[in-house]
């Protein structure tokens, strides 16, 4: 009765643009239910997204799969310093890593959670953010969960989610001794009203054909351009980009709609960003400033912007727009028409800055306005710039208040304390724990020395 039952439902589903399989007992996949598996399951954020345990999933993956994405990565990135790629096989010796516009291959493996297998599930490691990890020997990588993505091998699969999501970014918390930085930088940017992607912590054990490897406590992001536009928006058929390189700069030295790419569609820019570009570059910007700033409004949302710069600038956020032309997403959100800033990629906050990149200032006295013009000429625009500074005031006395946060990466450390504990030196960042603690011990005197600086410049 229950396969009738799930009959009925599919067929519903046949008349959408979108097709599902009917799976039946026999097919291989003796786990596969509606509300766990199927492309009908509601996203479950709190089984997906807890925020009080750590999750654990087993992952395996046949010897064969398993070398293909090593050989891969080295074709890609040039071989690991300590060779042989993370758990050896393939690659050796030394090689130069550049970075690559392509992503590196999925190759299927099972996945269990919760005592249930997915089958056939998409693995790749993550791009360019593998690349300093895996050229220095590090075999801990970030990885990407795409559950349906060999659905054309296997139509049993077709439109198989993990629990109502259709992917998941594997975080391995790169150059984070504290483990927290990811998880916070989503955590703090949703409270405070700025859109962003859910996330949470997780075991990650791997058996290439050896037996299931511990890799080390990983944090899952939500990925922006799937569920996380319909849960926050309420909507996802706006256009939802993702800018890289030199257009990500919106300046008039490297604009560039290809550097735009259309999530939603599968193109690259639109008319909606050259809007965006136009209007923020008029040939009145500083002759007419009430038409300028009326028009800038008109496309883009300045108080979301703002929100996202207030809490930005405050915990230190380097690895983004005004140091680095990435991280970040644009969504056109039909509900208002205006494109909304989302931020991603946060495992570099909360510090001054890396790499010779030092985190921006208050009042961006380091900033080449036309270098980086959304914050340059914005917060020139009068009215703004005080906005920016209440946004800040606001932030630091709810959201980000000192004695709050210090309880909460307290709680946080207790709660990943024992899966930290047991991770093994080659899939790690830390040497110790004491790296570990007195990271956290970092944290809590950052937040300190942030709010005192943000009541300085903002009172």
């Amino acid at each position: 009765m229950k396969y009738i039952a799930y009959f009925s439902i599919l067929i519903f589903t046949l008349n959408a643009c979108y097709k599902e399989l009917i799976i039946q007992a026999g097919d291989g996949l003796e786990d596969w239910t509606v509300t766990t598996h199927s492309a009908a399951a509601l996203p479950q954020y709190e089984t997906v997204f807890p925020q009080d345990k750590v999750n654990r999933l087993d992952i395996t993956i046949a010897a064969d799969d398993w070398t293909a994405m090593q050989n891969d990565l080295d074709d890609l990135y040039g071989s690991s310093t300590q060779g042989g790629g993370p758990g050896g096989g393939g690659g050796g010796g030394g090689g130069t890593a550049t970075f690559t516009d392509g992503n590196p291959i999925y190759v299927p493996c099972n996945l269990k959670f919760n005592d249930l297998n997915w089958y056939h599930v998409g693995i790749r490691y993550k791009g360019n953010s593998s690349l300093s990890a895996y050229s220095s020997g590090t075999k801990k990588l970030p990885f990407r969960l795409a559950f349906d993505e060999f659905n054309d091998d296997y139509p049993e699969i077709t439109g198989q989610t993990f629990y109502g999501f259709s992917s998941l970014s594997m975080s391995s918390n790169y150059n984070d001794k504290s483990f927290l930085r990811e998880k916070l930088g989503c955590d703090v940017f949703r409270e405070f009203g700025v859109p962003a992607p859910y996330s949470a912590f997780y075991e990650m054990y791997i058996d290439y054909g050896d037996g299931p490897v511990y890799f080390g406590l990983y944090t899952a992001v939500e990925v922006v351009f799937e569920t996380m536009l319909d849960k926050q928006f309420g909507s996802e058929t706006g256009n939802c980009y993702k800018p890289e390189d030199d257009g990500a700069t919106f300046s008039t030295s490297g604009f560039n709609l290809n550097d735009f790419e259309n999530k939603t569609t599968g193109g690259t820019g639109e008319s909606d960003i050259q809007l965006i570009y136009d209007y923020l570059h008029p040939d009145n910007r500083n002759s007419d400033t009430t038409s300028y700033k009326t028009n800038l409004a008109s496309v883009w949302d300045v108080q979301g912007f703002l929100k996202w710069l207030a809490v930005n600038t405050t915990i230190q956020n380097w690895d983004t727009y005004g140091t680095m032309s990435h991280n970040y997403y644009l969504y056109n959100d039909p509900a208002d028409n205006l494109m909304k800033w989302i931020p991603w990629d946060n495992n570099e906050a909360f510090e001054d800055g890396k790499a010779g990149s030092g985190a921006l200032s208050f009042g961006f006295d380091e900033l080449n306005d036309n270098d980086w013009p959304l914050i340059g000429y914005i917060t020139n625009i009068p009215g703004y710039e005080n906005d920016y500074k209440n946004h800040i005031l606001d932030f630091i006395s709810t959201t980000f208040e000192t004695s709050k946060m210090q309880s909460y990466y307290s709680e946080l450390q207790t709660l990943i304390y024992s899966s930290v504990e047991k991770e093994n030196s080659d899939y790690s960042f830390i040497n110790n724990m004491g790296e570990f603690t007195t990271a956290i011990e970092t944290l809590k005197n950052h937040v300190e020395t942030r709010n005192t600086a943000a009541e300085n410049y903002a009172n």
